[in-house]
Order: C-alpha cells, then sequence, then structure tokens
C-alpha cells in the first residue's frame, strides 16, 4: 500500500497547511483592525488630512497605511483618491503610484513568507492551468492582472502564492500600474472639480 494513501486526511492537511495558515493570518489581521476600528478610521477624508496638513510624514504614513490596507481589504481607491485631492492630479498620482508599488511588495512578502508557493501544490487541474499560463509568461500576465484589477487584495495573495518569481512580479507590477492609476487620476480630479 502507497503510504501517502494510508492516511488521506493527514495528506490533504499537510498539502494545504500554507493556505490556511495564510488565511487564518489575514482573518486575525483583518479581526484586529475591525476590533480596534481601524477600517473605520482609514476614511477618505483621515488619509486626505495626513497627506495635507504633514507633506513628507504624512506621505510616509500615507506609504504605510496603504501596505497595511491592502492587507486588512480596504480598496485602493480610496488612497488614491485622497491622494489626488490632497496632492492634485500629478503629485497625487505619483504618491498613489509609489505608495501602491510599496504596498503590492509588502503584501507579497508577508503572504509568500507564510504561505509559500501554496497555490502550486493544489491537486486542481484548473488552478494548474492557470498558473502554467502564469509561470509561462509572468510579467506579461501581471502586467495585464495589474491593469485590470490594481491593487486588489486577493490578487495580491493569489501571486503571492503561485510560485511566481519575486523579479517577475515587481516588474509586471511597476508596469502594470501606471496606466489605470493615470485614468483614475483623471477620474478623481475631474469629480473634485464638479464638487467645487
Amino acid at each position: 500500500m502507497n503510504p501517502t494513501n494510508r492516511h488521506p486526511i493527514g495528506s490533504a492537511m499537510r498539502r494545504y497547511r500554507q493556505l490556511l495558515t495564510v488565511v487564518l493570518f489575514l482573518a486575525i489581521l483583518f479581526g484586529v483592525a475591525e476590533g480596534f476600528g481601524l477600517r473605520d478610521h482609514l476614511s477618505l477624508a483621515y488619509l486626505q488630512a495626513q497627506l495635507t496638513q504633514h507633506p513628507l510624514g504624512g506621505l510616509l504614513a500615507f506609504m504605510a497605511l496603504f501596505a497595511l490596507g491592502n492587507l486588512i481589504q480596504i480598496p485602493g481607491w480610496v488612497f488614491l483618491a485622497s491622494a489626488v485631492l490632497a496632492l492634485g492630479k500629478l503629485w497625487g498620482g505619483v504618491a498613489t503610484y509609489i505608495a501602491a508599488s510599496a504596498s503590492c511588495i509588502v503584501t507579497f512578502v508577508a503572504v509568500r513568507a507564510i504561505g509559500g508557493d501554496a497555490l502550486q501544490k493544489l491537486d486542481n487541474p484548473t488552478a494548474t492551468r492557470l498558473l502554467g499560463h502564469l509561470h509561462a509568461r509572468p510579467v506579461g500576465v501581471i502586467v495585464a492582472l495589474r491593469t485590470l484589477f490594481q491593487t486588489l487584495p486577493a490578487l495580491n495573495y493569489t501571486l503571492a502564492l503561485s510560485g511566481v518569481g519575486f523579479r517577475p512580479y515587481v516588474l509586471g507590477t511597476l508596469l502594470g500600474l501606471p496606466l489605470p492609476i493615470a485614468a483614475y487620476c483623471v477620474f478623481f480630479d475631474y469629480l473634485s472639480r464638479l464638487w467645487r
């Protein structure tokens, strides 16, 4: 008898252990953020005030909060809108690009450290096929995904657990974020002019 078939539940648990650890980590982080009211505190008005009142320190805090926000499921558009409203279309876009890129890198490093390449260990033909496309052309696929989904937390977690290399991840992120960020900057700048 094959030893791997002797205890199928134990074998499945070993295969999914890293993935479950990531889910547990994110759930705890989300719970702590909810418990302390952090998710409610990171509002458009709060972020805009930080950037306006404390130019250098506010920018550093903005970057740190963007990274934390990405881990606790706060949409990136909140950060982008606050930067555009506080700094204008050009500088708000630059600040958001830097903060969003750093946030994606922080998420990748944190989730990869905990979960490794857990998605590659799944015994699922669909996952295998999708990961095959990603690994065949990692930079191109990541550019397309970033253009469509920007800093969507679920995308960050999936890419971190996919086994894709750090270098293609960063390159695809840096190349994929400018176009959607520029489009959002124009949109939020237009909305802010309408409200004046």
